[in-house]
């Protein structure tokens, strides 16, 4: 996030994104090792919390005894981020889940790893006493990325409440989450959508001094997950992002299998420690904070779990075709295949 990055259909692919983890089920303990130890892996994610844990691998050296060097490297765009894909220069990348459906979709090799972030997006607002979407009605809202990832999670959800875009709520579209936050900041708006660490970095942000002599007193409002689970009686979570193996990694089940429980064990690090994660963060990120990045940690315990691939199937299944519905080009215009799931 570090703002949250867009999820969109040609050249804007993704999230939103990135917190860590509640840990669930967890790789085999007994993984095989590699067969041959790789000279480098190259870890790639966005400033969001799914790439957290992959900085902790690489820091950590947990996977030195598939690699002679484990690198953390970051994509800033969805630009880079497809290029990067295409051209295969980084073996596991952290990336939206439609993205990874939709990269697939269009022939890149690449295989879909986990799910570990299960919603990031909150409702910001300086009223603190709106609980749900409905109490939006008749109020603007800022969204930044139009026809994005959460402007369309933010439209499907209104739209299940009854409530007509463009008459019941207004959308004020900026080109950032950035730009969105300087809106609250400066009292020239009341409510946004943002997506964490932004959140946690924004609220704090207008707690310190000299932000807080002008800035107004901003709430986490809504959580757009539990409305998900409330609107469209699922759970609250939305599969939003994970890990892929491109190239000839993908194909690597030993290395997969190392790479899967170090990726557990690092998610359940990041939840456990999360001022050190938020230090680690901030080293690799110069605009994060450490503090922030701790609050969004502790306010995504729920939404940050790891879940394989093909357990997380019926559920992303489900939220692609959502997304075929509204926009088709957000995961290539169908359901990936079977062998998508790793």
């Amino acid at each position: 996030m570090s703002h949250p990055l867009p999820f969109d259909a040609g050249r804007r692919h993704v999230l939103a994104a990135g917190a860590a983890l509640a840990l669930g089920a967890v790789p085999a303990a007994q993984a095989q090792p590699a067969s041959v130890k790789r000279p480098k892996l190259v870890l790639a994610g966005p400033f969001a919390l799914v790439s957290y844990p992959l900085m902790r691998i690489a820091d950590s050296g947990a996977l030195n005894d598939v690699a002679e060097q484990v690198e953390f490297t970051t994509w800033k765009n969805p630009d880079q981020l497809r290029a990067l894909a295409i051209q295969q220069s980084a073996d596991l990348v952290a990336m939206p889940s439609n993205v990874a459906a939709n990269l697939y979709n269009r022939g890149v090799p690449l295989r879909l790893l986990d799910i570990t972030t299960w919603g990031l997006l909150w409702m910001v607002s300086r009223d603190p006493g709106l609980k749900t979407l409905a109490d939006f009605r008749g109020k603007e809202v800022v969204m930044p990325f139009r026809g994005d990832m959460p402007d369309i999670i933010f439209r499907l959800l209104s739209e299940r409440e009854g409530l007509a875009i463009g008459k019941d709520i207004t959308l004020r579209y900026v080109a950032s989450p950035i730009d969105a936050m300087q809106l609250l900041i400066t009292r020239r708006a009341d409510h946004a959508l943002l997506a964490e660490p932004a959140v946690s970095m924004g609220l704090r942000k207008t707690h310190s001094f000299p932000v807080s002599v002008i800035a107004p007193e901003l709430y986490r409002s809504v959580d757009l997950q539990q409305e998900w689970g409330r609107v469209l009686k699922r759970p609250p979570r939305i599969p939003q992002a994970g890990i892929t193996a491109l190239g000839g990694v993908r194909d690597d089940s030993a290395l997969l299998a190392r790479f899967e429980q170090e990726h557990a064990k690092a998610l359940a690090w990041c939840q456990a420690e999360p001022e050190a994660c938020g230090a680690m963060a901030a080293r690799h990120v110069d605009m994060l904070t450490p503090e922030g990045v701790a609050d969004a940690i502790r306010a995504t315990q729920s939404t940050m779990k790891w879940v394989d691939a093909a357990a997380a199937r019926p559920e992303l299944e489900f939220f692609y075709q959502q997304l075929l519905d509204r926009q088709p080009g957000l995961v290539g215009g169908k359901l990936p295949a079977g062998a998508f799931y790793g």
